[in-house]
């Protein structure tokens, strides 16, 4: 039997664990020095901007295509095996276009891309001001000049840790063996002169030997690459957000999907699970300084907040619950995500330094790692 050893329980280790686990003849262990769903899984918003995205060809569309279309099927698998439900919003993703930032020359773009997607079989809607204020009456056309909005009827959003719990106790019924609270120091590998092979991965618990590895450790996954003399570069991305308590939907409406200006999000929180009173907005993204410090830098979360409700003014009546931050694994000098044989070892697969597209990725990513595990 193979033995497969998953180093990290984020949503990308959780989701691995589990589509591996539906193939049989497989025995798989996961080593994480958490609890799951912890680290840059749980500080995401959970947005899934797959059809609204800019990619049109090549891997990063085709990752983005599988992911959106496996959460269709996911989402209802995991409820079934599982008893639970996972907030899951169905009702799209409500890009604004604000001017100056946009313009009425940057139209002719969009419309490209609504009649790509429409090609590839997807829907792309672009709205005007007017349909903007009658089907999202809680967004302030008013205040602000809106040059038009893009609506993505397919794109989903999801509560990340919700999701990633239900793919443990989903993957622990298939028999996946889950170690929370040992860490992994280390790999010790054997060399036939051109490829190496790990063999066996030190713990805080002992020694696993297995015949796969698959590092998906987030930020940790560049120390376990160095202990096998390969240098991958992945560095922390600081990024903030809060959760609000409105007590009723925005604008009372019963279309409530995720909107983003600006970069700057609006996430109905509990969707198709609970009625929807809360919200997060979010997120920053903040890079480290030139000495290396990377600290929560509460001017631009409170510059985030203020945008919020400059789209939606109802917010500046919720409360905040709270306000949490993260750190996203974000590779240096090449782009996100890295999903690759680890250089010179024939058994260790790197799936890791997703930036901010972990939860967007998860689905593709375990694809792409399934096709390398049963290739061997």
């Amino acid at each position: 039997m193979n033995h497969i050893v998953i180093v990290g329980c984020g949503i990308i280790g959780a989701t691995l664990a589990y589509e591996l686990s539906l193939i049989a003849g497989l025995k798989i262990t996961v080593v994480d020095k958490q609890p799951p769903a912890q680290a840059a899984t749980g500080a995401a918003l959970g947005v899934l901007m797959g059809i609204i995205s800019h990619k049109v060809k090549g891997k990063a569309w085709r990752m983005r295509q599988t992911s959106v279309q496996r959460y269709g099927t996911l989402i209802p698998e995991l409820e079934a095996i599982t008893n639970k439900k996972i907030p899951f919003n169905r009702q799209g993703i409500l890009m604004l276009l604000p001017s100056p930032q946009v313009t009425t020359d940057d139209l002719p773009f969009w419309e490209k891309l609504r009649e790509t997607r429409q090609n590839q079989g997807w829907q792309l809607e672009i709205l005007d001001v007017a349909q903007i204020s009658k089907i999202c009456p809680q967004v302030d056309v008013k205040s602000r000049e809106y040059i038009a909005a893009i609506h993505s009827p397919q794109d989903r959003q999801l509560d990340p840790t919700a999701f990633t719990l239900a793919l443990v106790q989903a993957a622990k019924q298939n028999g996946v063996d889950f170690k929370f609270g040992v860490n992994a120091l280390g790999m010790k590998s054997l060399s036939d002169g051109e490829n190496s092979s790990a063999r066996e991965l030190q713990t805080t618990e002992g020694v696993i030997t297995a015949d796969t590895f698959i590092i998906s450790a987030g930020l940790g996954s560049s120390l376990l690459t160095e202990k096998l003399n390969q240098k991958v570069d992945i560095r922390p991305v600081l990024g903030q957000a809060i959760h609000l308590r409105l007590g009723h939907p925005l604008a009372k409406s019963d279309f409530q999907p995720a909107i983003t200006c600006n970069d700057t999000y609006i996430v109905p929180c509990g969707a198709g699970v609970y009625p929807t009173t809360d919200y997060w907005v979010g997120a920053t993204v903040e890079f480290s300084q030139d000495n290396g410090e990377l600290s929560a830098d509460k001017e631009l979360l409170d510059n985030t907040l203020k945008g919020a409700i400059a789209t939606c003014p109802e917010l500046a009546k919720a409360e905040i619950i709270r306000t949490w931050s993260g750190l996203r694994p974000r590779p240096e000098g090449r782009p996100a995500p890295v999903i690759e044989k680890l250089p010179g070892y024939d058994n260790v697969i790197l799936a890791s330094a997703h930036y901010r597209n972990g939860v967007l990725l998860a689905p593709a990513t375990a694809e792409i790692v399934k096709e390398m595990v049963l290739e061997g």
